[in-house]
C-alpha cells in the first residue's frame, strides 16, 4: 500500500488502544503463529494518543530477535534480511512507539526500494471529530485520492 501513494500519513494523534496492532505482531514458528508484543505503559494512561505511547523497557527486543533468528535462521535470503534488520532490534534505543514503528517502517521501505515519503498526522492540523480530521489531513497534504487498508 506504501508503494501505491504519493505520501503515506501514519495516523499516530488518534488515542492508543490496548491490545491492537500497533505494538504486537504474529511471526509463523513450526509450532503456531507465536506472538512478538511491545511492551508499552498504558496504565492510568486510557486517552493517551499513540505519539505519546512510550515503550516500556528494552527487554522486549533481545527477545523478538532471538524469537526471529530462531524461527526464520534456515530460511532463504535470511542473511540479507537480518542485515538491516537485526540493527533495529539490537542497537537502536526507541522511547516512544511511533518512533520504533516509524523506524521499521523506513528500514523496510528502503529495503523494497519504496520512496513514498512518510509523515506523522501529528504534522499536520487537526480538526475535530474523526471525518472532520481525516478531511483536514487530506486537504492540506493536497490529496486527490484515499487510500486506506481493510481495516480503517
Amino acid at each position: 500500500m506504501i508503494a501505491a501513494v504519493d505520501e503515506f500519513i501514519l495516523y499516530d494523534d488518534m488515542q492508543y488502544t490496548r491490545r491492537g496492532w500497533r505494538n504486537r505482531n504474529q511471526i509463523k514458528t513450526s509450532h503456531g503463529v507465536q506472538w512478538l508484543t511491545v511492551p508499552v505503559l498504558v496504565k492510568g494512561k486510557y486517552n493517551q494518543s499513540i505519539k505519546d505511547t512510550q515503550i516500556n523497557g528494552t527487554e522486549w527486543a533481545v527477545s523478538h530477535w532471538k524469537s526471529l533468528s530462531l524461527n526464520y535462521a534456515r530460511v532463504s535470503h535470511y542473511e540479507s534480511i537480518a542485515s538491516w534488520l537485526k540493527p533495529l532490534y539490537l542497537t537502536s534505543q526507541y522511547t516512544y512507539l511511533s518512533d520504533l514503528n516509524c523506524a521499521f517502517l523506513e528500514a523496510v521501505c528502503l529495503f523494497l526500494d519504496i520512496r513514498t515519503p512518510l509523515a506523522p498526522s501529528s504534522d499536520y492540523r487537526s480538526a475535530e471529530g474523526k471525518s472532520e480530521r481525516l478531511a483536514e489531513i487530506f486537504l492540506q497534504a493536497g490529496a486527490t485520492r484515499y487510500v486506506s487498508g481493510p481495516a480503517a
